[in-house]
């Protein structure tokens, strides 16, 4: 471990139901108001009233956003490309002072152009003439919003774009971590971007797994989650790389562990066994033991059985620094944004670091007798963060952790 090449966070960008910028989520953690809100984006036609969902208000134009790739960028494209403009600016990274072949792009998405997928077949259905919507429809694929942001940047290094469900842009985090670790890139670009589409909210209707009020995680009288949407990405550089330009180290991204179920295609392992084995594996790929860490964003989605599953990997794993390790899930602020979800979090965490800060366990009332953990409470915590772990699960029991440290 003493070889290898340690890796850091420089620059982060954000869009959420909070606002278009970093500067937004992080006034909003701060805050005591959920941003679940009646769903307005979607026709959902026979679907039950009064619906709840973390939308994003307004998208603004991204300045890389080519004129020829306009007119087919779907949604969580161009919430991606505004993430990744802002994370990129932030590190103060000059692109040209990189070999291009050097950076690296991942993102992860579970949902790509799904819902520009759905409005031209809609279209189509009901005699319409399909208009833009049939260049949309080459921004369908997962794929598209990586290939969007690696053109943006003129990125010709690796490039992946991992689809795992909720755990998708944690893989993509992991993955630039692997990349500059092992000396295929110097620099990599990383995040997810998912946004709300008609198929999700039916999709997780039909599993009886939605809140009809904002989720509240951990909580006794939890119903289920809430969806949300929006994108996140990270600059990562090699240290050498990022010293050398000078850059403001915000974190290191310190270790990263994956596992599988291997149990059901949408719920958990109920003794959590994968949960652990990411868990685990990622705190010794970081060096870092239980006791050393400070705080947990938890994958926390509000179900039933997600939260208690979880709550025993954190408790099996943690041990008697369960009682220390503060624990919360954003969820409950800006909703679970799937394939983004790992993302934001992380990035989260990288906040809680540099501000000091753990974000309180929004909409929670009465944690659940059965959830052994210590969750911030409202109003979050000022305390001095060094070690911050995030969790992050998705269907067919992919899980990914991630460790971020101090610099």
């Amino acid at each position: 471990m003493g070889d290898r090449r340690r890796v850091f966070v420089t620059g982060l960008g954000a869009i959420t139901a909070a606002g278009p910028s970093v500067a937004h989520l992080r006034a909003a953690l701060r805050a005591s108001e959920t941003l679940i809100r009646p769903l307005r984006l979607l026709d959902t036609g026979s679907l039950p009233d009064g619906l709840v969902a973390a939308e994003v208000d307004r998208i603004p134009e991204a300045v890389r956003l080519a004129r020829s790739a306009r007119v087919r960028a779907s949604r969580s494209d161009r919430l991606a490309l505004v993430a990744a403009e802002e994370a990129v600016a932030a590190s103060g990274l000059a692109l040209d002072s990189v070999p291009s072949d050097r950076i690296a792009v991942a993102v992860g998405s579970s949902t790509g152009g799904m819902l520009e997928l759905e409005s031209c077949y809609e279209a189509g259905v009901r005699g319409r003439r399909p208009g833009r919507l049939r260049a949309q429809v080459l921004a369908g694929a997962v794929g598209s919003p990586a290939a969007l942001v690696a053109t943006a940047f003129g990125a010709t290094g690796r490039r992946l774009s991992p689809s795992t469900a909720c755990s998708s842009s944690a893989i993509a985090l992991a993955t630039g971590l692997s990349w500059i670790r092992s000396g295929a890139a110097d620099v990599a670009i990383v995040g997810g971007t998912d946004g709300l589409t008609r198929m999700t909210v039916s999709g997780f209707l039909g599993l009886q797994a939605m809140s009809p009020t904002p989720c509240r995680p951990f909580d006794r009288r939890r119903q289920g989650m809430s969806l949300g949407e929006g994108a996140a990405f990270l600059v990562l550089e090699a240290e050498d790389v990022a010293r050398r330009r000078g850059a403001d180290l915000l974190a290191e991204l310190a270790g990263a562990s994956s596992s599988c179920d291997a149990a059901h295609l949408t719920a958990p392992d109920p003794d959590g066994r994968g949960a652990v084995q990411a868990l685990a594996g990622a705190l010794r790929d970081a060096g870092v033991s239980p006791d050393e860490v400070d705080y947990v964003n938890a994958h926390g989605t509000a179900t039933l059985q997600n939260d208690l599953a979880e709550a025993k990997a954190l408790a099996r794993v943690f041990g008697p620094a369960s009682e220390r390790v503060a624990v919360s899930s954003t969820k409950g602020l800006i909703g679970h944004l799937l394939g983004a979800a790992g993302a934001v979090e992380a990035l989260i965490g990288v906040l809680a670091i540099q501000d000091g800060f753990a974000p309180p366990n929004f909409n929670g009332t009465e944690r659940d007798p059965e959830c052994a953990i210590r969750l911030v409470p409202p109003g979050g915590r000022e305390q001095p963060i060094g070690i911050v772990v995030s969790n992050s699960y998705g269907f067919g029991g992919n899980n990914c952790t991630v460790v971020l440290r101090r610099p």
